[in-house]
């Protein structure tokens, strides 16, 4: 799926309760739209065969290596998303899950995020 196809997914998720999903919405819409960055910081490092190596590395190298290539606003906004979604992906017994404002404002920020990354490189398709 693509980027825009993986955030419009998690914005249904959230748009439309479904009772099979009580429980586990928040957690599966907020791994669709780290999934959904993801695809787009990678599209952004295989872009170019200069940079293409940086996709054997980790997310948070990836991330780390980010203000280099695009604007430090938009490489500390994807470092943010994708801690906050990361930590939201989690089961954490002490804590409640996302809830819908906060993976609202997730989804827009890694929508803005696709966007601006698509600049820089080709945001692929990535359908087994």
């Amino acid at each position: 799926m693509t980027p825009a196809e993986l955030l419009a997914e998690a914005r249904s998720l959230i748009s439309r309760p479904d009772a099979s999903m009580a429980g586990v919405w928040p957690r599966t819409a907020a791994f669709l739209t780290r999934q959904a960055l993801e695809d787009a910081v990678d599209a952004r490092w295989a872009a170019s065969s200069a940079t293409a190596p940086m996709l054997q590395a980790s997310m948070w190298s990836r991330l780390a290596c980010l203000p280099a290539y695009v604007s430090a606003p938009e490489a500390r906004q994807a470092a943010f998303a994708y801690s906050a979604l990361s930590r939201a992906c989690h089961y954490h017994p002490y804590e409640l899950a996302p809830t819908a404002a906060e993976l609202t404002g997730w989804i827009a920020d890694v929508e803005s995020l696709v966007a601006e990354l698509g600049k820089h490189g080709t945001v692929r398709d990535n359908r087994f």
